[in-house]
């Protein structure tokens, strides 16, 4: 930051100059959230402070978060915090960022849900690969008298989701278990929900350094071919789903045929792929068989 930028303002303009000479997208709203942070103001009073003159510490501390947003570290991986659904989800580098597009399967999971039932009995969810908790929650929120059991294989991702249920106030119909997907998750379940990892082992080094150098690689990594654990997922949910529960599943771009296929052999039917806002195949749906 130069000699003459001492105000907030200017602060904020030099940053948003330096992301978007970077080729960052959103740089004007990256540099508002990254000084908003540093100096711990929100929207309103970073507005109001335009044109405070800036202590160095500040300084400091503002030219340290613009230094990891240069080097395309993603902004909530910064800040430590991702809207999902309109819920604040603390993060770390244990767990992905939740993106927009995982919304799709919120939707689809409430879609499968008989509203008669919803209020009536406890539908049981089981969100396999849980991370931050983001879509387990989501569900909670939703539906006040659910239950549901979130896995991951990583602990430190099962510590932040069920902090995360606690802070969102769902805790006490949230369990979190250590296994690979849902080997440890009992039969009787009605919606199992997942995003699992479903990059192509060698398509990683090609993503955008925002993912590639700041995702956990086993939430990524779908191995050769993108669909391994697909294979294991239809398996597990065919052996925990009632009989005419719902698999709601993430894609990968072009995977849509793949997936239905495996979850068909799998013995599930009524098998749909949904789009996303974007167009995009984002969702398989499945029923399982009776």
């Amino acid at each position: 930051m130069s000699a003459a930028v001492r105000c907030v303002d200017a602060a904020r303009r030099d940053i948003a100059r330096r992301l978007r000479d970077r080729g960052i997208d959103s740089p004007d709203l990256d540099a508002r959230i990254l000084v908003s942070h540093a100096l711990g103001l929100d929207h309103a009073a970073l507005m109001l402070a335009g044109e405070r003159r800036l202590h160095a510490a500040e300084i400091d501390r503002i030219e340290t978060l613009a230094a990891r947003r240069l080097s395309r570290e993603p902004i909530a991986r910064i800040i430590g915090t991702k809207e999902f659904w309109g819920l604040p989800l603390n993060i770390t580098p244990d767990v992905l960022v939740p993106r927009p597009e995982t919304e799709s399967v919120v939707e689809q999971a409430l879609a499968a849900v008989d509203p008669t039932e919803a209020r009536s009995c406890a539908v049981r969810i089981a969100d396999l690969g849980v991370g931050s908790g983001a879509i387990l929650i989501a569900l909670l929120v939703e539906l006040g008298t659910a239950s549901a059991i979130g896995t991951d294989r990583n602990p430190k991702a099962l510590d932040l989701a069920r902090q995360n249920a606690r802070r969102l106030g769902v805790a006490p119909r949230a369990t979190f278990v250590v296994c690979d997907f849902g080997a440890a998750v009992a039969p009787g379940c009605d919606l199992v929900v997942t995003n699992p990892p479903y990059i192509r082992t060698g398509e990683i080094a090609e993503l955008e350094p925002d993912v590639r150098e700041f995702d956990p690689r086993s939430a990524i990594d779908g191995g050769c071919d993108g669909l391994e654990a697909y294979r294991v997922i239809a398996i597990h949910a065919r052996q925990i789903l009632t009989p005419g529960g719902h698999l709601i599943a993430e894609i990968g771009h072009g995977q849509g045929d793949a997936v239905a296929a495996l979850v068909a052999a799998a013995g599930f039917s009524r098998i749909r792929i949904v789009p996303d806002l974007a167009g995009i195949s984002r969702v398989v749906v499945a029923v399982r068989n009776l």
